[in-house]
Parts: structure tokens; C-alpha cells; sequence
């Protein structure tokens, strides 16, 4: 398993970034000025961006898993990458996410807590409904760690 930074070139992954983030645009937002990594184990296996928001916060953007390498611990070895590697810079690692019966125990099995909520965020922020798991989203859920 190789986890790797990509300087360069970071749409080349836009399929698996909009696993993550559904709107192009959105994307864009964030990805040029995040910095982004990359999982390779016999290949991509999973990414993401995370950017720093000033006041010790390193938030995590996107962070997406090959649908076919899901639940195979992926996802989690990149945020433990990330702990490690931003230790000691930030005080703290955040994400915000949809209320997903997926996403949010991902994250808390991660060690992060809820946090706080931005009302109507994919509902004043996206051009279309968003649904994960049957569930439409409206309110973004703030989860934080320490690092």
C-alpha cells in the first residue's frame, strides 16, 4: 500500500472525487487549493483533498474509496495517514458530511464527533436533490477530531 501526494494535474481523478461530491463545481471550490493524496495498492483504491481553514483547522473535502474496495479499510488508512502526517501542525481534523447512515458511523468509528450543522447546506448549495442511502440530504454535519 503506497499513499502518495498529487501536485499535479488533480481532475486526472475527477471519477472518484464525484463519488464523493457530486457537482463539478462544488469540487472546484476546494481542489486547487487542498492539498490532495492518493491510495495505491494494485492500483487507485481511494483519495483525498483536505484543506487548511485557518485557526489550527485541516478540513477534510472529499475523500472517495473505488466502489469495488469499499469496506476494506481504505478509507480509514488514509485518515490515520492523515492524523500522522498532520499531527503536531493542526489541532484539529474536521469533515463535513451529509446525515448518511454510511458516512456519519465511518467517521465516528474514525474517532471523530459530531460537532455542529450547517441548516440547508446541500439544499441552498447543490442545482439537484442529493441522496445517500434513500436519504435526501439537506443539513452538512460538522465531525471533529483531534489530532
Amino acid at each position: 500500500m503506497k499513499i502518495r501526494k498529487v501536485e499535479k494535474d488533480k481532475k486526472q481523478y475527477l471519477d472518484l472525487l464525484l463519488l464523493a461530491d457530486e457537482q463539478e463545481d462544488m469540487i472546484d471550490r476546494y481542489l486547487e487549493r487542498g492539498t490532495m493524496y492518493v491510495l495505491e495498492d494494485n492500483g487507485l483504491k481511494t483519495e483525498c483533498v483536505v484543506t487548511d481553514e485557518g485557526n489550527g483547522i485541516l478540513e477534510l473535502k472529499n475523500i472517495a474509496v473505488e466502489p469495488a474496495f469499499q469496506s476494506k479499510g481504505y478509507g480509514k488508512a488514509l485518515i490515520d495517514f492523515l492524523i500522522q502526517t498532520y499531527k503536531g501542525h493542526y489541532a484539529v481534523l474536521q469533515v463535513g458530511t451529509g446525515d448518511s447512515p454510511s458516512t456519519i458511523p465511518f467517521y465516528e468509528s474514525c474517532g471523530f464527533r459530531r460537532h455542529h450543522l450547517v441548516k440547508n447546506f446541500f439544499t441552498d448549495h447543490y442545482d439537484h436533490p442529493i441522496y445517500e442511502c434513500g436519504v435526501k440530504l439537506v443539513d452538512m454535519v460538522y465531525l471533529q477530531r483531534q489530532l
